[in-house]
């Protein structure tokens, strides 16, 4: 007969409470795993409380009859013992072991490349199906996986991506639908805007794009897109992991790192902290330099039964090499016939500097259809960096001329705050979902000293390193480059569901801003900019099936046209000079099978007015900006990830990308600077499950980008590229702890390849091959 689940007078009574309790956590896993399945993918990743868990416990064997001759009175006791283990209520699981028993569950559906999106990225926990725009998601065990040494090799796994100018390798800066830099104001962490060059660090658990002109949830931005980080968050049941990695690659370049992630519950009432420290030394791959870097990242999360708050801070400190490639041969347009390894600059050639970055969320759930939500994030980073610049080359006598650049006492930060509320409103058998708020932000990019110093030629056929040092003159016409931008803005999106499987969306945002951008000492202005605009955005979504969604959209953007230095000719950019406008139709299907695999298929069209091209001065060798009129970019994309069968996962894309200048006295139709027409990438990962002692998987894959114009002239072209990687991982317990061994080979067949150009004098190189090898123990 079915009795509670306490076994407290079953057997032996430690025992029998273990197995209560193993009992209890047994069914709280099945009863997740139902509970995930019926979830969104966004809901997925909340933290509202579970369900209470009851198990039938298994029928008790009959015991043999009492011998007759026993005391009454020790029957009387038997027979009381066992009505209070009939009457006894089962012990309910604590909050560690259900956080636990939900963790197990989703671990195992991200291990299968599951993509959950962050209800941060879209203002909203709504299902991809149910949103009429495009979000594609790096999972967290792809990251894992694939090791990406920077923001740029993770997207790779995205449709339309490639690398723009990451300022000598210093700064994310995407390409995405054809448009984006570096310090564009579109990489996100938790859905608020980061200034710091480099984003993807130990405390990031995921990287999420979304795609086309975001401005209505994101006020000022390129049409592109924003990037969103995810961090990683504190866990109501205690555990963690110590990683140590080596890596090298050819001639003996080692490196080593190390990464500790802790994470639990402080008390039982629901506050939870996380710490992850991270530390890096590192051989750079060509023939000098060194990258060193720390991360220390503590959080903090309190889950009420109806309210979440999050804080959390890094702080981060690194020297980095400032390598800014190689260069073309002006004359025969390819690449100079010099080692891949063969640096053109100095060993003094590095960035250092500190991040700092605070945020804090709070999310309150007023009642069945509405939750307030309120977030504030303030970033900030100092660097500074040697330089030798080059200005000149000939490949056939291997002179090059260089100039010992620099910036001292750079300054960057941005303040942003935002409150929204999200719910239901029925009109009749129609639901609204509402979303309302605003948000402002204040950013400021600062470059106090400039060093502009004259240095003897330098030879790259047969270099000579070190004879001279870092520069020191101070060009004052060039120092205190400030560039300040403020926004204030209002947001209002409505998705009225006009039937169980048709819905139609529609948004506003109006927005006040202001920009100041110049240069000198004294400080000359070269953009003075203070108006405010009104941006639409419209769509329809249309269910086919429950796992099958038709969507189109209409969307806007904005960006203010502005310059810290002049433009050609001198040109002060002023409001009389209109921002950059982006429109976007996008259309396409979306799908998601049996919460397994997913993906979308879309098809846009973007517009873009006042657009600044860069182009070389061949008689200054500075690289300068200019009106460009209008451009265009058009495209198909396909992204798919998730598991095939049981064993099998992959994460796949495609994109066809045919960006182009459309209005201009010179440049009409040349292609986009950096954008591949086309571009692809497929990675697998096998898992053999429990056929093996311990769990091993194998995955591999390559990612391709065709051949992209180098500059906004088309004067030369960074050929296509194929790179492949592979790794393996094999779990395992040592001693009764968890062990992961990983290896990876990034850049399997050592292929020398060009992921960006700044100008033909200033071309990007993708890194060498790499092995490493890693052990991760948990406990």
């Amino acid at each position: 007969m079915p009795v509670n689940a306490d076994g407290r007078l079953v057997g032996d009574r430690r025992n029998a409470a273990d197995k209560g309790r193993s009992h209890l956590l047994i069914g709280a896993a099945f009863l997740l795993a139902d509970v995930a399945s019926a979830a969104t993918p966004a809901n997925a990743q909340s933290s509202v409380p579970l369900p209470p868990v009851s198990v039938d416990q298994p029928t008790q064997k009959r015991k043999p009859a009492a011998a007759a001759a026993k005391p009454a009175q020790r029957t009387q006791a038997a027979a009381a013992a066992r009505q209070r283990s009939r009457n006894a209520q089962p012990a309910p699981p604590t909050p560690s072991e259900r956080a636990a028993a939900s963790a197990a569950v989703l671990n195992e559906a991200k291990l299968h490349y599951r993509a959950m999106p962050s209800s941060t990225t879209l203002r909203s926990g709504a299902s991809p199906l149910d949103t009429s725009q495009t979000v594609n998601v790096v999972p967290e065990q792809v990251l894992k996986d694939q090791l990406p040494r920077n923001l740029d090799d993770a997207l790779a796994n995205v449709s339309g991506v490639t690398q723009a100018n990451t300022l000598a390798g210093t700064q994310d800066a995407v390409m995405r639908r054809g448009f984006g830099d570096n310090r564009d104001g579109s990489i996100m962490r938790n859905g608020m805007p980061l200034v710091q060059g480099r984003s993807l660090d130990a405390a990031v658990e995921s990287v999420e794009v979304l795609k086309g002109p975001a401005s209505l949830l994101y006020g000022i931005m390129d049409p592109g897109g924003i990037v969103n980080t995810i961090s990683k968050r504190p866990e109501l049941y205690q555990h963690g992991s110590v990683t140590l990695l080596g890596s090298t690659y050819a001639n003996s370049r080692t490196g080593a790192d190390g990464t500790i992630d802790i994470t639990g519950p402080i008390g039982d009432r629901g506050l939870a902290y996380r710490f992850i420290g991270y530390g890096v030394s590192e051989d750079y791959w060509r023939n000098f330099g060194r990258h060193r870097e720390m991360l220390v990242a503590p959080s903090l999360a309190w889950y009420g039964e109806n309210t979440t708050i999050q804080l959390n801070y890094e702080h981060r400190e690194f020297i980095t090499p400032f390598d800014r490639g190689t260069a073309f041969d002006p004359a025969t347009k390819a690449p100079l016939a010099i080692p891949a390894t063969r640096r053109l600059d100095e060993p003094f050639n590095n960035m250092w500097g500190t991040s700092d970055l605070m945020q804090a969320s709070v999310e309150h759930r007023l009642n069945q259809d509405w939750k307030l939500f309120a977030a504030y994030s303030y970033n900030t980073e100092t660097f500074s960096a040697n330089q030798l610049r080059i200005t000149g080359v000939n490949a056939k006598t291997g002179v090059e001329t260089r100039s010992n650049d620099g910036t001292w006492g750079s300054l960057s930060n941005a303040s942003y705050g935002t409150s929204y509320l999200q719910g239901n409103v029925w009109l009749g058998d129609m639901r609204n979902e509402v979303l309302f708020g605003g948000d402002g932000q204040y950013r400021t990019i600062y470059r106090d000293d400039l060093i502009r110093q004259a240095t003897p030629s330098f030879n790259f056929y047969n270099p000579v390193y070190g004879l001279i040092t870092p520069g020191t003159t101070v060009s004052a016409a060039d120092s205190a480059q400030t560039d300040k931008l403020g926004q204030w803005s209002l947001f209002f999106q409505d998705t009225l569901h006009l039937t169980g499987r048709f819905a139609l969306v529609g948004g506003v945002r109006y927005m006040d801003y202001d920009q100041l951008a110049g240069k000198g000492r004294p400080f000359i202005t070269n953009t003075n900019v203070s108006a405010d605009k009104v941006l639409p955005l419209g769509g329809a979504i249309f269910k086919l099936t429950n796992q099958v969604s038709l969507y189109a959209s209409y969307t806007q953007s904005l960006k203010p046209t502005s310059s810290i230095a002049p433009l050609t000719g001198g040109v002060v950019i002023g409001s009389n000079i209109a921002p950059e406008e982006g429109t976007q139709w996008e259309t396409g299907v979306k799908f998601d099978f049996n919460k397994r695999i997913s993906g979308t298929l879309a098809l846009y069209d973007i517009d873009k007015k006042n657009v600044l091209v860069s182009q070389l001065n061949p008689t200054t060798g500075i690289v300068e900006y200019r009106t460009a009129g209008k451009v265009r970019s058009r495209g198909v994309e396909l992204d798919v990830t998730g598991s095939l069968t049981d064993n099998w996962s992959m994460i796949g894309s495609y994109g066809y990308t045919d960006a182009r200048v459309t209005e201009d006295p010179t440049l009409a139709g040349k292609q986009l600077q950096n954008v591949a027409l086309n571009t692809a990438s497929l990675y697998l990962v096998y898992d053999f499950g429990t056929t093996l002692p311990g769990r091993l998987r194998l995955g591999g894959g390559a990612r391709y980008v065709g051949d992209r114009p180098g500059d906004a002239a088309n004067s030369f072209v960074l050929p296509a590229y194929t790179v492949a990687d592979l790794f393996a991982t094999y779990e395992t317990k040592v001693q009764s702890f968890p062990v992961i061994y990983q290896f990876n080979v990034k850049n399997l067949f050592d292929t020398v390849y060009y992921p960006s150009a700044n100008s033909i004098l200033t071309v990007a190189m993708g890194d060498a091959r790499r092995f490493s090898l890693s052990a991760t123990v948990k406990f």
